[in-house]
């Protein structure tokens, strides 16, 4: 789920008309962009959830897909190939941003909505050469056909009716991710909540009850609970990147905060974390979100 755009080079695009179908998730969109030759934004129901630009897929437009960005450029030494696993497809923006950026990367994307998955193919089509598998699945059984220790990086950012479902909220979800990942990888998740914050709360009580190292990215009105928004969760039982991920953040066109450490546990305010049993999805975003 994505929202703001960042500014970039301009240039003036040929005619291009939006392809409009229904997938199973509802209503998606692709939608020319007028100032990128061959940049187009995928929306759902009229709610935006990716960008991609298929001349420079290293352009990350929407502001939580940039702090992603920064993830992916720190997982590993620059250019270094990485096994990555995207759970939650949509037009596959980072699976391209892994590809473009280091080349010979190994990716699994997981995404459910197998019509969807047949439209971004057809009409945006991925880098023939990329090494890029996508499985039409449910995020967490995609999950569990992930080898242990194969992944470097997963990225979670899986939205159904823009609100994250309830059985990708748990420890339980977390503790097959654990499984999945590397001893030294990086789990990312992209959360969306707004006052009181609970699910934010609980979301960073769960990564902390199976994780050694967090941290939060977010705008600073969202973590002081002013306006529902995007956050995204680190957590490792590596040591995280956290100087640099602090100066990234903060000089992006649209700045983030970045918290960790004891800061962090007090944000959720003695929270408890997620079970399968007591999950629930996260909030739905207010209609003014996308508007």
């Amino acid at each position: 789920m994505g929202r703001s755009r960042s500014t970039g080079p301009r240039r003036e695009r040929a005619a291009a008309e939006a392809v409009v179908e229904q997938v199973d998730g509802g209503l998606a969109e692709l939608r020319p962009d007028r100032e990128r030759a061959r940049g187009w934004t995928l929306l759902i129901d009229g709610a935006p959830q990716s960008y991609v630009d298929l001349d420079d897929p290293a352009y990350l437009s929407f502001e939580y897909q940039r702090r992603l960005g920064h993830v992916i450029d720190l997982a590993a030494p620059p250019g270094k190939p990485v096994h990555a696993v995207h759970l939650g497809g949509g037009a596959f923006t980072l699976a391209r941003y892994v590809a473009a950026t280091r080349p010979r990367s190994t990716q699994q994307v997981v995404e459910q909505d197998a019509a969807l998955v047949r439209l971004v193919r057809r009409a945006l089509p991925l880098d023939a050469g990329a090494r890029i598998r996508v499985r039409a699945l449910d995020a967490r059984e995609g999950l569990a056909k992930v080898a242990d220790g194969w992944a470097d990086l997963i990225v979670a950012d899986v939205f159904s009716g823009a609100r994250t479902p309830a059985h990708l909220t748990s420890i339980e979800f977390l503790d097959e991710v654990r499984r999945a990942l590397k001893p030294s990888g990086v789990y990312a998740a992209n959360l969306a909540d707004g006052p009181p914050l609970a699910h934010l709360r609980g979301q960073i009580a769960t990564a902390a009850a199976r994780f050694g190292e967090l941290a939060l990215i977010a705008d600073s009105a969202v973590l002081r609970g002013k306006r529902f928004g995007n956050a995204i969760l680190l957590a490792s039982d590596a040591p995280l990147p956290l100087a640099e991920l602090t100066r990234r953040a903060a000089s992006d066109p649209h700045p983030g905060r970045l918290e960790h450490g004891r800061a962090l546990i007090d944000f959720t305010g003695g929270a408890a974390p997620v079970t399968d049993a007591a999950a629930v999805a996260s909030p739905a975003p207010p209609p003014s979100v996308f508007h």
